[in-house]
């Protein structure tokens, strides 16, 4: 997954309003403390944002408040992780699964998991 940064000055432009929302398939994971820009991750290309090659510094980060608010590339490469476990589901619905609908198909979901959120390029 790739790293984007958003000003707010352009966060209406990138996911539209309330009356008319643009959908996109990012995941916000920080922002700054007077929430003038935010940080979000990406399987896609996003060219209308900024690619970061690393975690800036002055953002808090927001996506599990358990996990407190330094948010550095360890952080992005943790939240990877916990958005492809909860895609997988639990291993109970994953042997449900091969189960009800067989291997090959258990191993479709799994790939379409691992497409959608790529592991840090």
């Amino acid at each position: 997954m790739k790293l984007y940064k958003l000003l707010a000055s352009n966060y209406e432009i990138y996911f539209g309003t309330s009356d008319n929302p643009i959908t996109r398939d990012v995941t916000i994971i920080a922002q700054t403390p007077n929430y003038d820009a935010f940080l979000l991750l990406s399987k896609d290309e996003q060219t209308e944002l900024e690619l970061l090659t690393t975690v800036p510094s002055g953002f808090n980060f927001t996506y599990c408040q358990d996990w407190g608010l330094t948010i550095n590339d360890a952080i992005v490469d943790k939240v990877i992780i916990d958005l492809r476990k909860k895609a997988y589901g639990t291993w109970e619905s994953q042997l449900e699964k091969i189960y009800d609908d067989g291997i090959d198909s258990w191993k479709a979901a799994i790939t379409s998991v691992k497409t959608k959120y790529p592991k840090k390029q």
